[in-house]
């Protein structure tokens, strides 16, 4: 059954009705090679943020499908200053979604994943000091840690004098998170796209006009456009369009 506002496939082969939790999950899988697949909310004319938080462009179907690349996903990367700002608390999921994983041999729960390259962290945040499981933190060389951070979490340092994405990326997949989600924010969501590390682009557009002001949700240093097939098109009947992007060649309709 659907849960809450109706969500539906309008692209490619358009099906009609409400989408379930185990659609959407298909929609949505898990990859068989290691992934990298970023999350992002923005309004129809690109803010990242309404009042200065993302969760201002969200909504229940947003948040759904949110939900679900959580239960998805091997390891939660996301950089210190989004930790920070938007008060992250501990990775935890329903007890049907820890089902879920349990039926397919994952760990009940996601790692999340800490990118600081000062190690600016509060060890008594909700998201450390309440994980049920151990986060990771990727930082640089010489990074100092705050005291306490080594009782709750495990520091992999990656880079001289910034972190190396690419380099901490191995490490988590050779530590079994071959399936990773980023949900920002947009200074690591445009470090990853210059490192050429972005497998997959998650982009709900919220039907509003935030303005001018705020960022879009990539920043930082230029790169190389890198180009990316749409691989569906999901829509709620007040205007919200989940998009997802991947590399490779389009999809057969099906």
């Amino acid at each position: 059954m659907s849960v809450g506002t109706p969500i539906e496939r309008i692209w490619p082969a358009p099906v009609t009705g409400p989408l379930t939790d185990p659609q959407l999950t298909a929609l949505y899988d898990r990859a068989p090679t290691p992934r990298l697949r970023v999350n992002f909310v923005a309004s129809a004319d690109g803010a990242v943020t309404l009042d200065g938080y993302s969760a201002g462009l969200s909504g229940e179907p947003d948040k759904r499908v949110f939900g679900l690349l959580r239960m998805l996903c091997d390891g939660l990367l996301v950089a210190a200053g989004t930790l920070r700002h938007e008060g992250y608390r501990a990775v935890r999921l329903s007890p049907g979604r820890r089902a879920w994983r349990r039926d397919r041999g994952l760990a009940e729960f996601p790692t999340l994943v800490v990118v600081s390259g000062s190690l600016d962290l509060d060890p008594a945040q909700a998201c450390f000091a309440d994980a049920p499981v151990r986060p990771l933190v990727l930082t640089r060389a010489d990074a100092a840690p705050p005291a306490g951070l080594a009782e709750v979490a495990d520091v992999i340092r990656c880079g001289a004098d910034r972190v190396d994405l690419a380099a901490g990326l191995t490490e988590l997949r050779r530590r079994g998170l071959g399936q990773l989600l980023c949900e920002g924010g947009p200074h690591l969501f445009g470090a990853l796209t210059e490192a050429d590390l972005v497998d997959e682009l998650c982009l709900t557009v919220a039907p509003l006009l935030a303005g001018a002001g705020p960022g879009r949700i990539a920043a930082g240093p230029a790169s190389p456009p890198r180009h990316l097939s749409l691989r569906h098109a999901l829509a709620t009947p007040d205007g919200m369009l989940m998009l997802r992007y991947a590399r490779g060649p389009l999809p057969t309709a099906r």
